[in-house]
């Protein structure tokens, strides 16, 4: 039997906090978002208190103060690298894996001998090699998978690991009627309220529900869900991701800003991040769609959104280009006398570099030249610290990056920032 495991990092954001912090533990904490905003990350002590994710952290700050809540704001550069390490470890226990999310990744186990033990074995590795937790849920389709991992997070007595394939098929039947439809990956809010007027209120009477009914109603997509929950393997394993055909890099701003200046720095310093990802798949763009926009929850302030799109002359992975082409777009959709609260790029038309269409109007020497300068300039960057080496555009002073009142150090990747032991 095919046996797909579902390795989840448990509430990752709050465990990375707490790897460094050992005092952390069994107190309430939260990771809040950009600007410190709404909470993405959940201690189970929070989660208890009965706090929802992308709450308001402004509309929390008494609940906060009455049950001791310790908020952080997002430290992505600790959690991106504590991720790559975790996935970099898991890849040992499988030759067929695809990291899903920053926390979740797909192994095949398929073969394996005592998989619960096998899982087990896999979990105290991680949390002696990296410090983080992790639930394992296997079965022989992906969503059946996920929902087993949903199983060992909420039932104790699996001791964070729940094999289906262990199960016989009445008590995985049974395990199944016990868990609501909205809990199957894939089932959005809207699918679930039209799936319960049909009458189909768990996973068991999904699983048993009629293929051409659903398909009828929903769609191909749904008749697989139901395939998949019924142990048919419809989504197989994607040993590389494929490159994204979009990028985009957008902030909201730690505060107001109304001066073109200010939106400058801020447009070529997300355009820089993109062009990072760009080149990191080896990719180049033909197009960057440039926009702003004024806070919308300020309905009394005046509003405004603009954005613009525009076609580059040939493509490119090259920073200095797309920061000028995204700099003639801000200065065409800027309007004064507006507070700005967001801004961001869009990198489109994108395809391989290997694919570069040719000309014979080519400036070849330029394009190496260029690509020489943009490997020089990750290399450093990715060697010593993100925003090492930037564009003077991005700007010293920046009075519009956003808020990250309460951020822990990077104590993986930056030097000075490294626990010191006494």
């Amino acid at each position: 039997m095919r046996a797909i495991a579902l390795i989840d990092c448990n509430n990752f954001y709050v465990s990375c906090e707490r790897l460094f912090q050992p005092g952390l533990e069994g107190k309430p904490v939260v990771v809040l978002s950009n600007n410190d905003g709404c909470v993405v990350s959940r201690s189970q002590e929070v989660k208890d208190l009965g706090l929802k994710m992308a709450a308001p952290w402004f509309q929390l700050k008494d609940l906060a103060k009455r049950h001791g809540i310790i908020a952080f704001s997002s430290n992505y550069t600790l959690y991106a690298d504590l991720s790559n390490r975790v996935m970099r470890l898991l890849s040992q226990w499988s030759p067929d894996q695809e990291v899903y999310s920053i926390d979740e990744c797909f192994l095949d186990l398929t073969g394996m001998a005592d998989l619960t033990q096998y899982a087990q074995t896999i979990r105290s590795t991680i949390k002696q090699c990296v410090g983080i937790p992790v639930c394992i849920g296997i079965a022989p389709s992906k969503t059946l998978a996920k929902l087993a991992n949903h199983v060992a997070k909420k039932q104790k007595h699996y001791d964070s690991v729940c094999d289906f394939n262990a199960m016989t098929a009445r008590e995985l039947d049974t395990l199944l009627a016990q868990i609501e439809v909205g809990e199957v990956w894939g089932v959005g809010r809207r699918s679930t309220s039209r799936l319960q007027g049909m009458g189909i209120v768990t996973v068991l009477e999904l699983k048993r529900s009629s293929a051409k009914r659903v398909r009828a109603e929903f769609g191909v997509v749904m008749e697989r869900i139901v395939a998949e929950l019924n142990g048919v393997a419809c989504l197989e394993l994607d040993d590389v991701t494929p490159p994204r055909q979009q990028i985009i890099c957008s902030r909201s701003f730690g505060m107001p800003v109304t001066l073109l200046a200010d939106l400058e720095q801020a447009v070529i310093a997300y355009t820089s991040r993109a062009a990072e990802k760009l080149r990191d798949q080896h990719s180049l763009a033909g197009g960057i769609q440039v926009y702003i926009r004024t806070n919308p929850h300020k309905e009394k302030d005046p509003q405004y959104q603009q954005a613009m799109l525009l076609h580059l002359f040939e493509p490119t992975d090259d920073t200095r280009l797309l920061c000028r082409a995204a700099l003639s777009g801000l200065q065409q959709v800027y309007r004064s006398g507006y507070a700005y609260q967001k801004a961001g790029v869009m990198l489109t038309e994108i395809i391989a570099a290997a694919a570069r269409p040719r000309t014979l109007f080519d400036d070849v020497a330029a394009q190496q030249k260029s690509a020489a300068l943009m490997e020089t300039l990750d290399h450093i960057n990715r060697r010593m610290g993100s925003g090492t080496v930037q564009l003077l555009g991005e700007g010293v002073r920046k009075i519009w990056a956003m808020r990250r009142g309460n951020v822990s150090q990077r104590y993986t990747t930056e030097w000075g920032e490294l626990v010191v032991v006494r």
